[in-house]
C-alpha cells in the first residue's frame, strides 16, 4: 500500500462513524483525498488548518418534512434536505434533485463534488446540493406544483441570492424551478435571483438547458486539440436520454462525430452510422413525454434491450446517466475495444473498480467536476445577469461557455501533467483543492 492509500484510509477513519454507511460520499472523498492529501501533509499550514476535513464536513445539513395534498385530497409526506457544504468562495450553489433514491449520503457526495467543480470554474460559487425523495412519475401537473410549493415553504428561509442559490438536477427542470421560484418570491416578498435555471420570461439565462451537455463536448474538444485532433468522424457512445445526454449528443453530432448510442434503464438505442439530429430530438420528445425510446422509426437505428452503450466499441464514451453506472466489466469492454476517452457527463458515474481498470490502461479519463462544469458556469452567468438586470444573448453565453471550458482544461492540464501525459482526474482535484485551500487559509478558523 503506497503513502497515498495510507493517508486516505487514515483520513476516512477520522471522518467518524456517522459517515461509514455513506458509501457514495466516502467514494467521492476517497477520490479527492488520494490526490490532495500528500500536498496537504507536506504543507504544515494546510495540514494544521485541516483543509480537506473542513471541506468533507458540511457546514450544515438541513432536513425537513414536506407535506402536500394530492388531487384526490390525500395527504402525502416526503423528506427534503439541503446540504450546504461550503461557502468559502461564494454563496452555496448546487442543484435540487427529486427522486426516490435521494438521501443524505447522495447529497453529501454531490455537495462535496460541487465544491471542487465550482472552484474549477473560477467563479465565486460555493458548493451545496439538495432535494427530496419525492417521485414525480405518475403525478399530475397540479400535484407537482403543490409539492414544489410545499418543498419551497420549508427551504425558503435558508436560501437567497447572496446566501444559497439552488438550481435544477434530476427531475427538476424549468417547470419545477418556476413553481419553486414563485413560492420563494411570495415568501421573501421580493424579486431576486434566488434560484437559477429559471425561464427566460422571468430572469433565466439563454443556454442554461443546453449548458451541461454542451460543456462536456467543449471539454472533449479541448482534450483532442491538445494533440492536434478533433471530433469529426469519432464514434461516440452516450448513456442516458435526459438533458445532459441529449444535448451532448446534439453538440457532438454538430461537430461531425458519429453519436452511436443513447440509453435508458431498459436498453440502448443504437445507430451504427451515427444518429441524425432528428433522431436525437425524438429521444428528447419521448423523455419529456415520460415515454421510452424502444421504437425508433429512423432507418439504421435499433433498440437493443438490456444492452449497455459501452458494448458498441466507441472511440469516446460519455456516461451521462447517474452515479456508479459504469462498472468494472463495462470498463474492461471499453479498454478491449480501443476506447480513447471516457469523459463524465454525470457525477461520479464510474465505480471504483471501473476507475482502476481505466487507470491501468491507455484510456484518458476526464472527471465530471471538470468535464461537465458548464452547467454551473452558466448558472453563475445567470446570477450575474440577475444582479445587473440585463440579459446576454445565446451567442454571448455560448462564447463565454466555450472560453470557460478551455480555461478549466488549461487549469486541469497544468496540475495534472506528469511525464508528458495528463492525469485529468488528479489535475482537477488538485486545481480545485488549491483554490479552496487558499480561501480557507485566508479567512481563518471559523
Amino acid at each position: 500500500m503506497d503513502r497515498r492509500d495510507v493517508l486516505t484510509n487514515a483520513f476516512v477513519d477520522e471522518l467518524g462513524s456517522h459517515t461509514r454507511s455513506q458509501n457514495n460520499f466516502i467514494q467521492a472523498v476517497r477520490h479527492v483525498a488520494r490526490d490532495v492529501l500528500t500536498i496537504e501533509k507536506n504543507d504544515p499550514a494546510l495540514s494544521n488548518a485541516k483543509v480537506l476535513h473542513r471541506l468533507a464536513e458540511p457546514d450544515r445539513i438541513l432536513s425537513f418534512r414536506v407535506t402536500w395534498e394530492s388531487d384526490t385530497g390525500g395527504v402525502n409526506i416526503n423528506r427534503g434536505w439541503r446540504v450546504q457544504t461550503s461557502n468559502v468562495i461564494g454563496p452555496y450553489k448546487g442543484g435540487l434533485r427529486f427522486h426516490p433514491t435521494v438521501s443524505v449520503d447522495i447529497l453529501k457526495f454531490l455537495g462535496f463534488e460541487q465544491c471542487f467543480k465550482n472552484a474549477l470554474t473560477g467563479l465565486p460559487l460555493g458548493g451545496a446540493k439538495g432535494g427530496s425523495d419525492f417521485d414525480p412519475r405518475g403525478r399530475t401537473e397540479r400535484e407537482i406544483m403543490r409539492f414544489c410549493q410545499a418543498f419551497m415553504r420549508e427551504l425558503a428561509p435558508h436560501i437567497g441570492p447572496d446566501r444559497d442559490v439552488p438550481a435544477g438536477d434530476i427531475n427538476v427542470g424549468p417547470r419545477e424551478i418556476g413553481y419553486m421560484f414563485g413560492a420563494w418570491r411570495k415568501f421573501a416578498g421580493q424579486y431576486d435571483g434566488a434560484l437559477t435555471g429559471k425561464g427566460l420570461s422571468y430572469g433565466g439565462s439563454q443556454m442554461r438547458v443546453e449548458a451541461t451537455g454542451y460543456s462536456l463536448v467543449y471539454f472533449i474538444q479541448a482534450m483532442l486539440e491538445q494533440n492536434g485532433r478533433d471530433l469529426a468522424g469519432k464514434r461516440v457512445a452516450i448513456s442516458g436520454k435526459g438533458n445532459v445526454a441529449t444535448h451532448a449528443a446534439l453538440k457532438a453530432q454538430e461537430a461531425g462525430a458519429k453519436v452511436i448510442t443513447l440509453s435508458d434503464t431498459s436498453g440502448t438505442l443504437y445507430a451504427a452510422d451515427g444518429m441524425s439530429r432528428d433522431l436525437i430530438c425524438w429521444v428528447q420528445q419521448r423523455k419529456d413525454a415520460g415515454e421510452d425510446i424502444s421504437a425508433p422509426k429512423e432507418k439504421g437505428a435499433s433498440f437493443e434491450s438490456n444492452a449497455v452503450p459501452w458494448s458498441f466499441e466507441p472511440e469516446i464514451a460519455l456516461p451521462c446517466a447517474t452515479q456508479n453506472e459504469l462498472t468494472q466489466i463495462m470498463a474492461k469492454d471499453l479498454v478491449d475495444s480501443g476506447t480513447e476517452i471516457v469523459a463524465e457527463g454525470a457525477n461520479m458515474p464510474l465505480t471504483d473498480d471501473a476507475l482502476e481498470v481505466l487507470n491501468a490502461s491507455d484510456v484518458v479519463h476526464a472527471p465530471g467536476k471538470a468535464a461537465n462544469a458548464g452547467g454551473v458556469a452558466v448558472s453563475g452567468l445567470e446570477m450575474s445577469q440577475n444582479s445587473y438586470r440585463r440579459s446576454m444573448s445565446a451567442q454571448e453565453v455560448d462564447n463565454a461557455l466555450v472560453g470557460l471550458m478551455k480555461e478549466i482544461h488549461a487549469r486541469v492540464a497544468e496540475e495534472g501533467t506528469q511525464d508528458g501525459r495528463i492525469d485529468y482526474a488528479r489535475g482537477a482535484n488538485i486545481a480545485g483543492y488549491r483554490r479552496l485551500a487558499q480561501a480557507i487559509q485566508a479567512q481563518g478558523v471559523l
